[in-house]
């Protein structure tokens, strides 16, 4: 059986169904602010969508998604922000801003998904896995390593195996060890 709705329509549809979680929080969101005289040419919300995109549609590099942005009919209605973007700008944005509001969303999340969520080993408590992993640190990076001077990054993750979701996430430089978050990523008496 074919699909009657236009296929813009469709597209639109499957994308809501991703951003409709974090609609009720990014409003709460802590504002992301420029750090120069400039204004920012994007919201935090147009950045969410940008990432979310990117990876959805799976880029190979931030310069295919300005591109897309720019050239695709879908991602011009719904991701990009409404005067476009440039790579210059985009860049600005993607590089080191955010942070505390991809945090703040994240957690937020969490504390929905978690409630919903079915307890698949009660039995055993509350038990969370630690795993650190190293992460491509830029969009158009294909791997990470431990040269000097080589952009990497490190994701510290508490993966609650009960609910089978993510309940904690630490970003920091490639070279952090997991002992340092252990105590972030577990609550007192929590089995890890």
């Amino acid at each position: 059986m074919r699909c009657s709705i236009p296929k813009k329509k469709l597209e639109s549809l499957c994308y809501n169904k991703y951003i409709k979680p974090m609609k009720n929080i990014l409003p709460d969101a802590p504002e992301l602010l420029s750090r120069r005289d400039r204004p920012l040419k994007m919201t935090f919300e147009d950045q969410l969508h940008a990432l979310l995109f990117f990876h959805l549609q799976e880029h190979k590099s931030a310069r295919h998604l300005i591109q897309d942005l720019q050239e695709n009919e879908f991602a011009k209605q719904y991701i990009a922000p409404e005067d476009g973007i440039s790579r210059s700008s985009f860049s600005e944005i993607m590089n080191g801003r955010g942070l505390e509001q991809l945090q703040y969303v994240f957690e937020k999340l969490y504390q929905q998904t978690e409630q919903s969520m079915p307890k698949e080993y009660q039995e055993l408590g509350e038990l969370i896995s630690i795993d650190g992993s190293l992460i491509d640190a830029v969009l158009s990076m294909h791997w990470a390593d431990y040269r000097k001077g080589s952009k990497k990054a490190k994701c510290h993750l508490g993966f609650n195996i009960n609910s089978s979701i993510p309940s904690k996430i630490f970003l920091t430089e490639g070279n952090a060890g997991e002992r340092l978050f252990m105590s972030q990523i577990l609550s007192k008496g929590q089995p890890g």
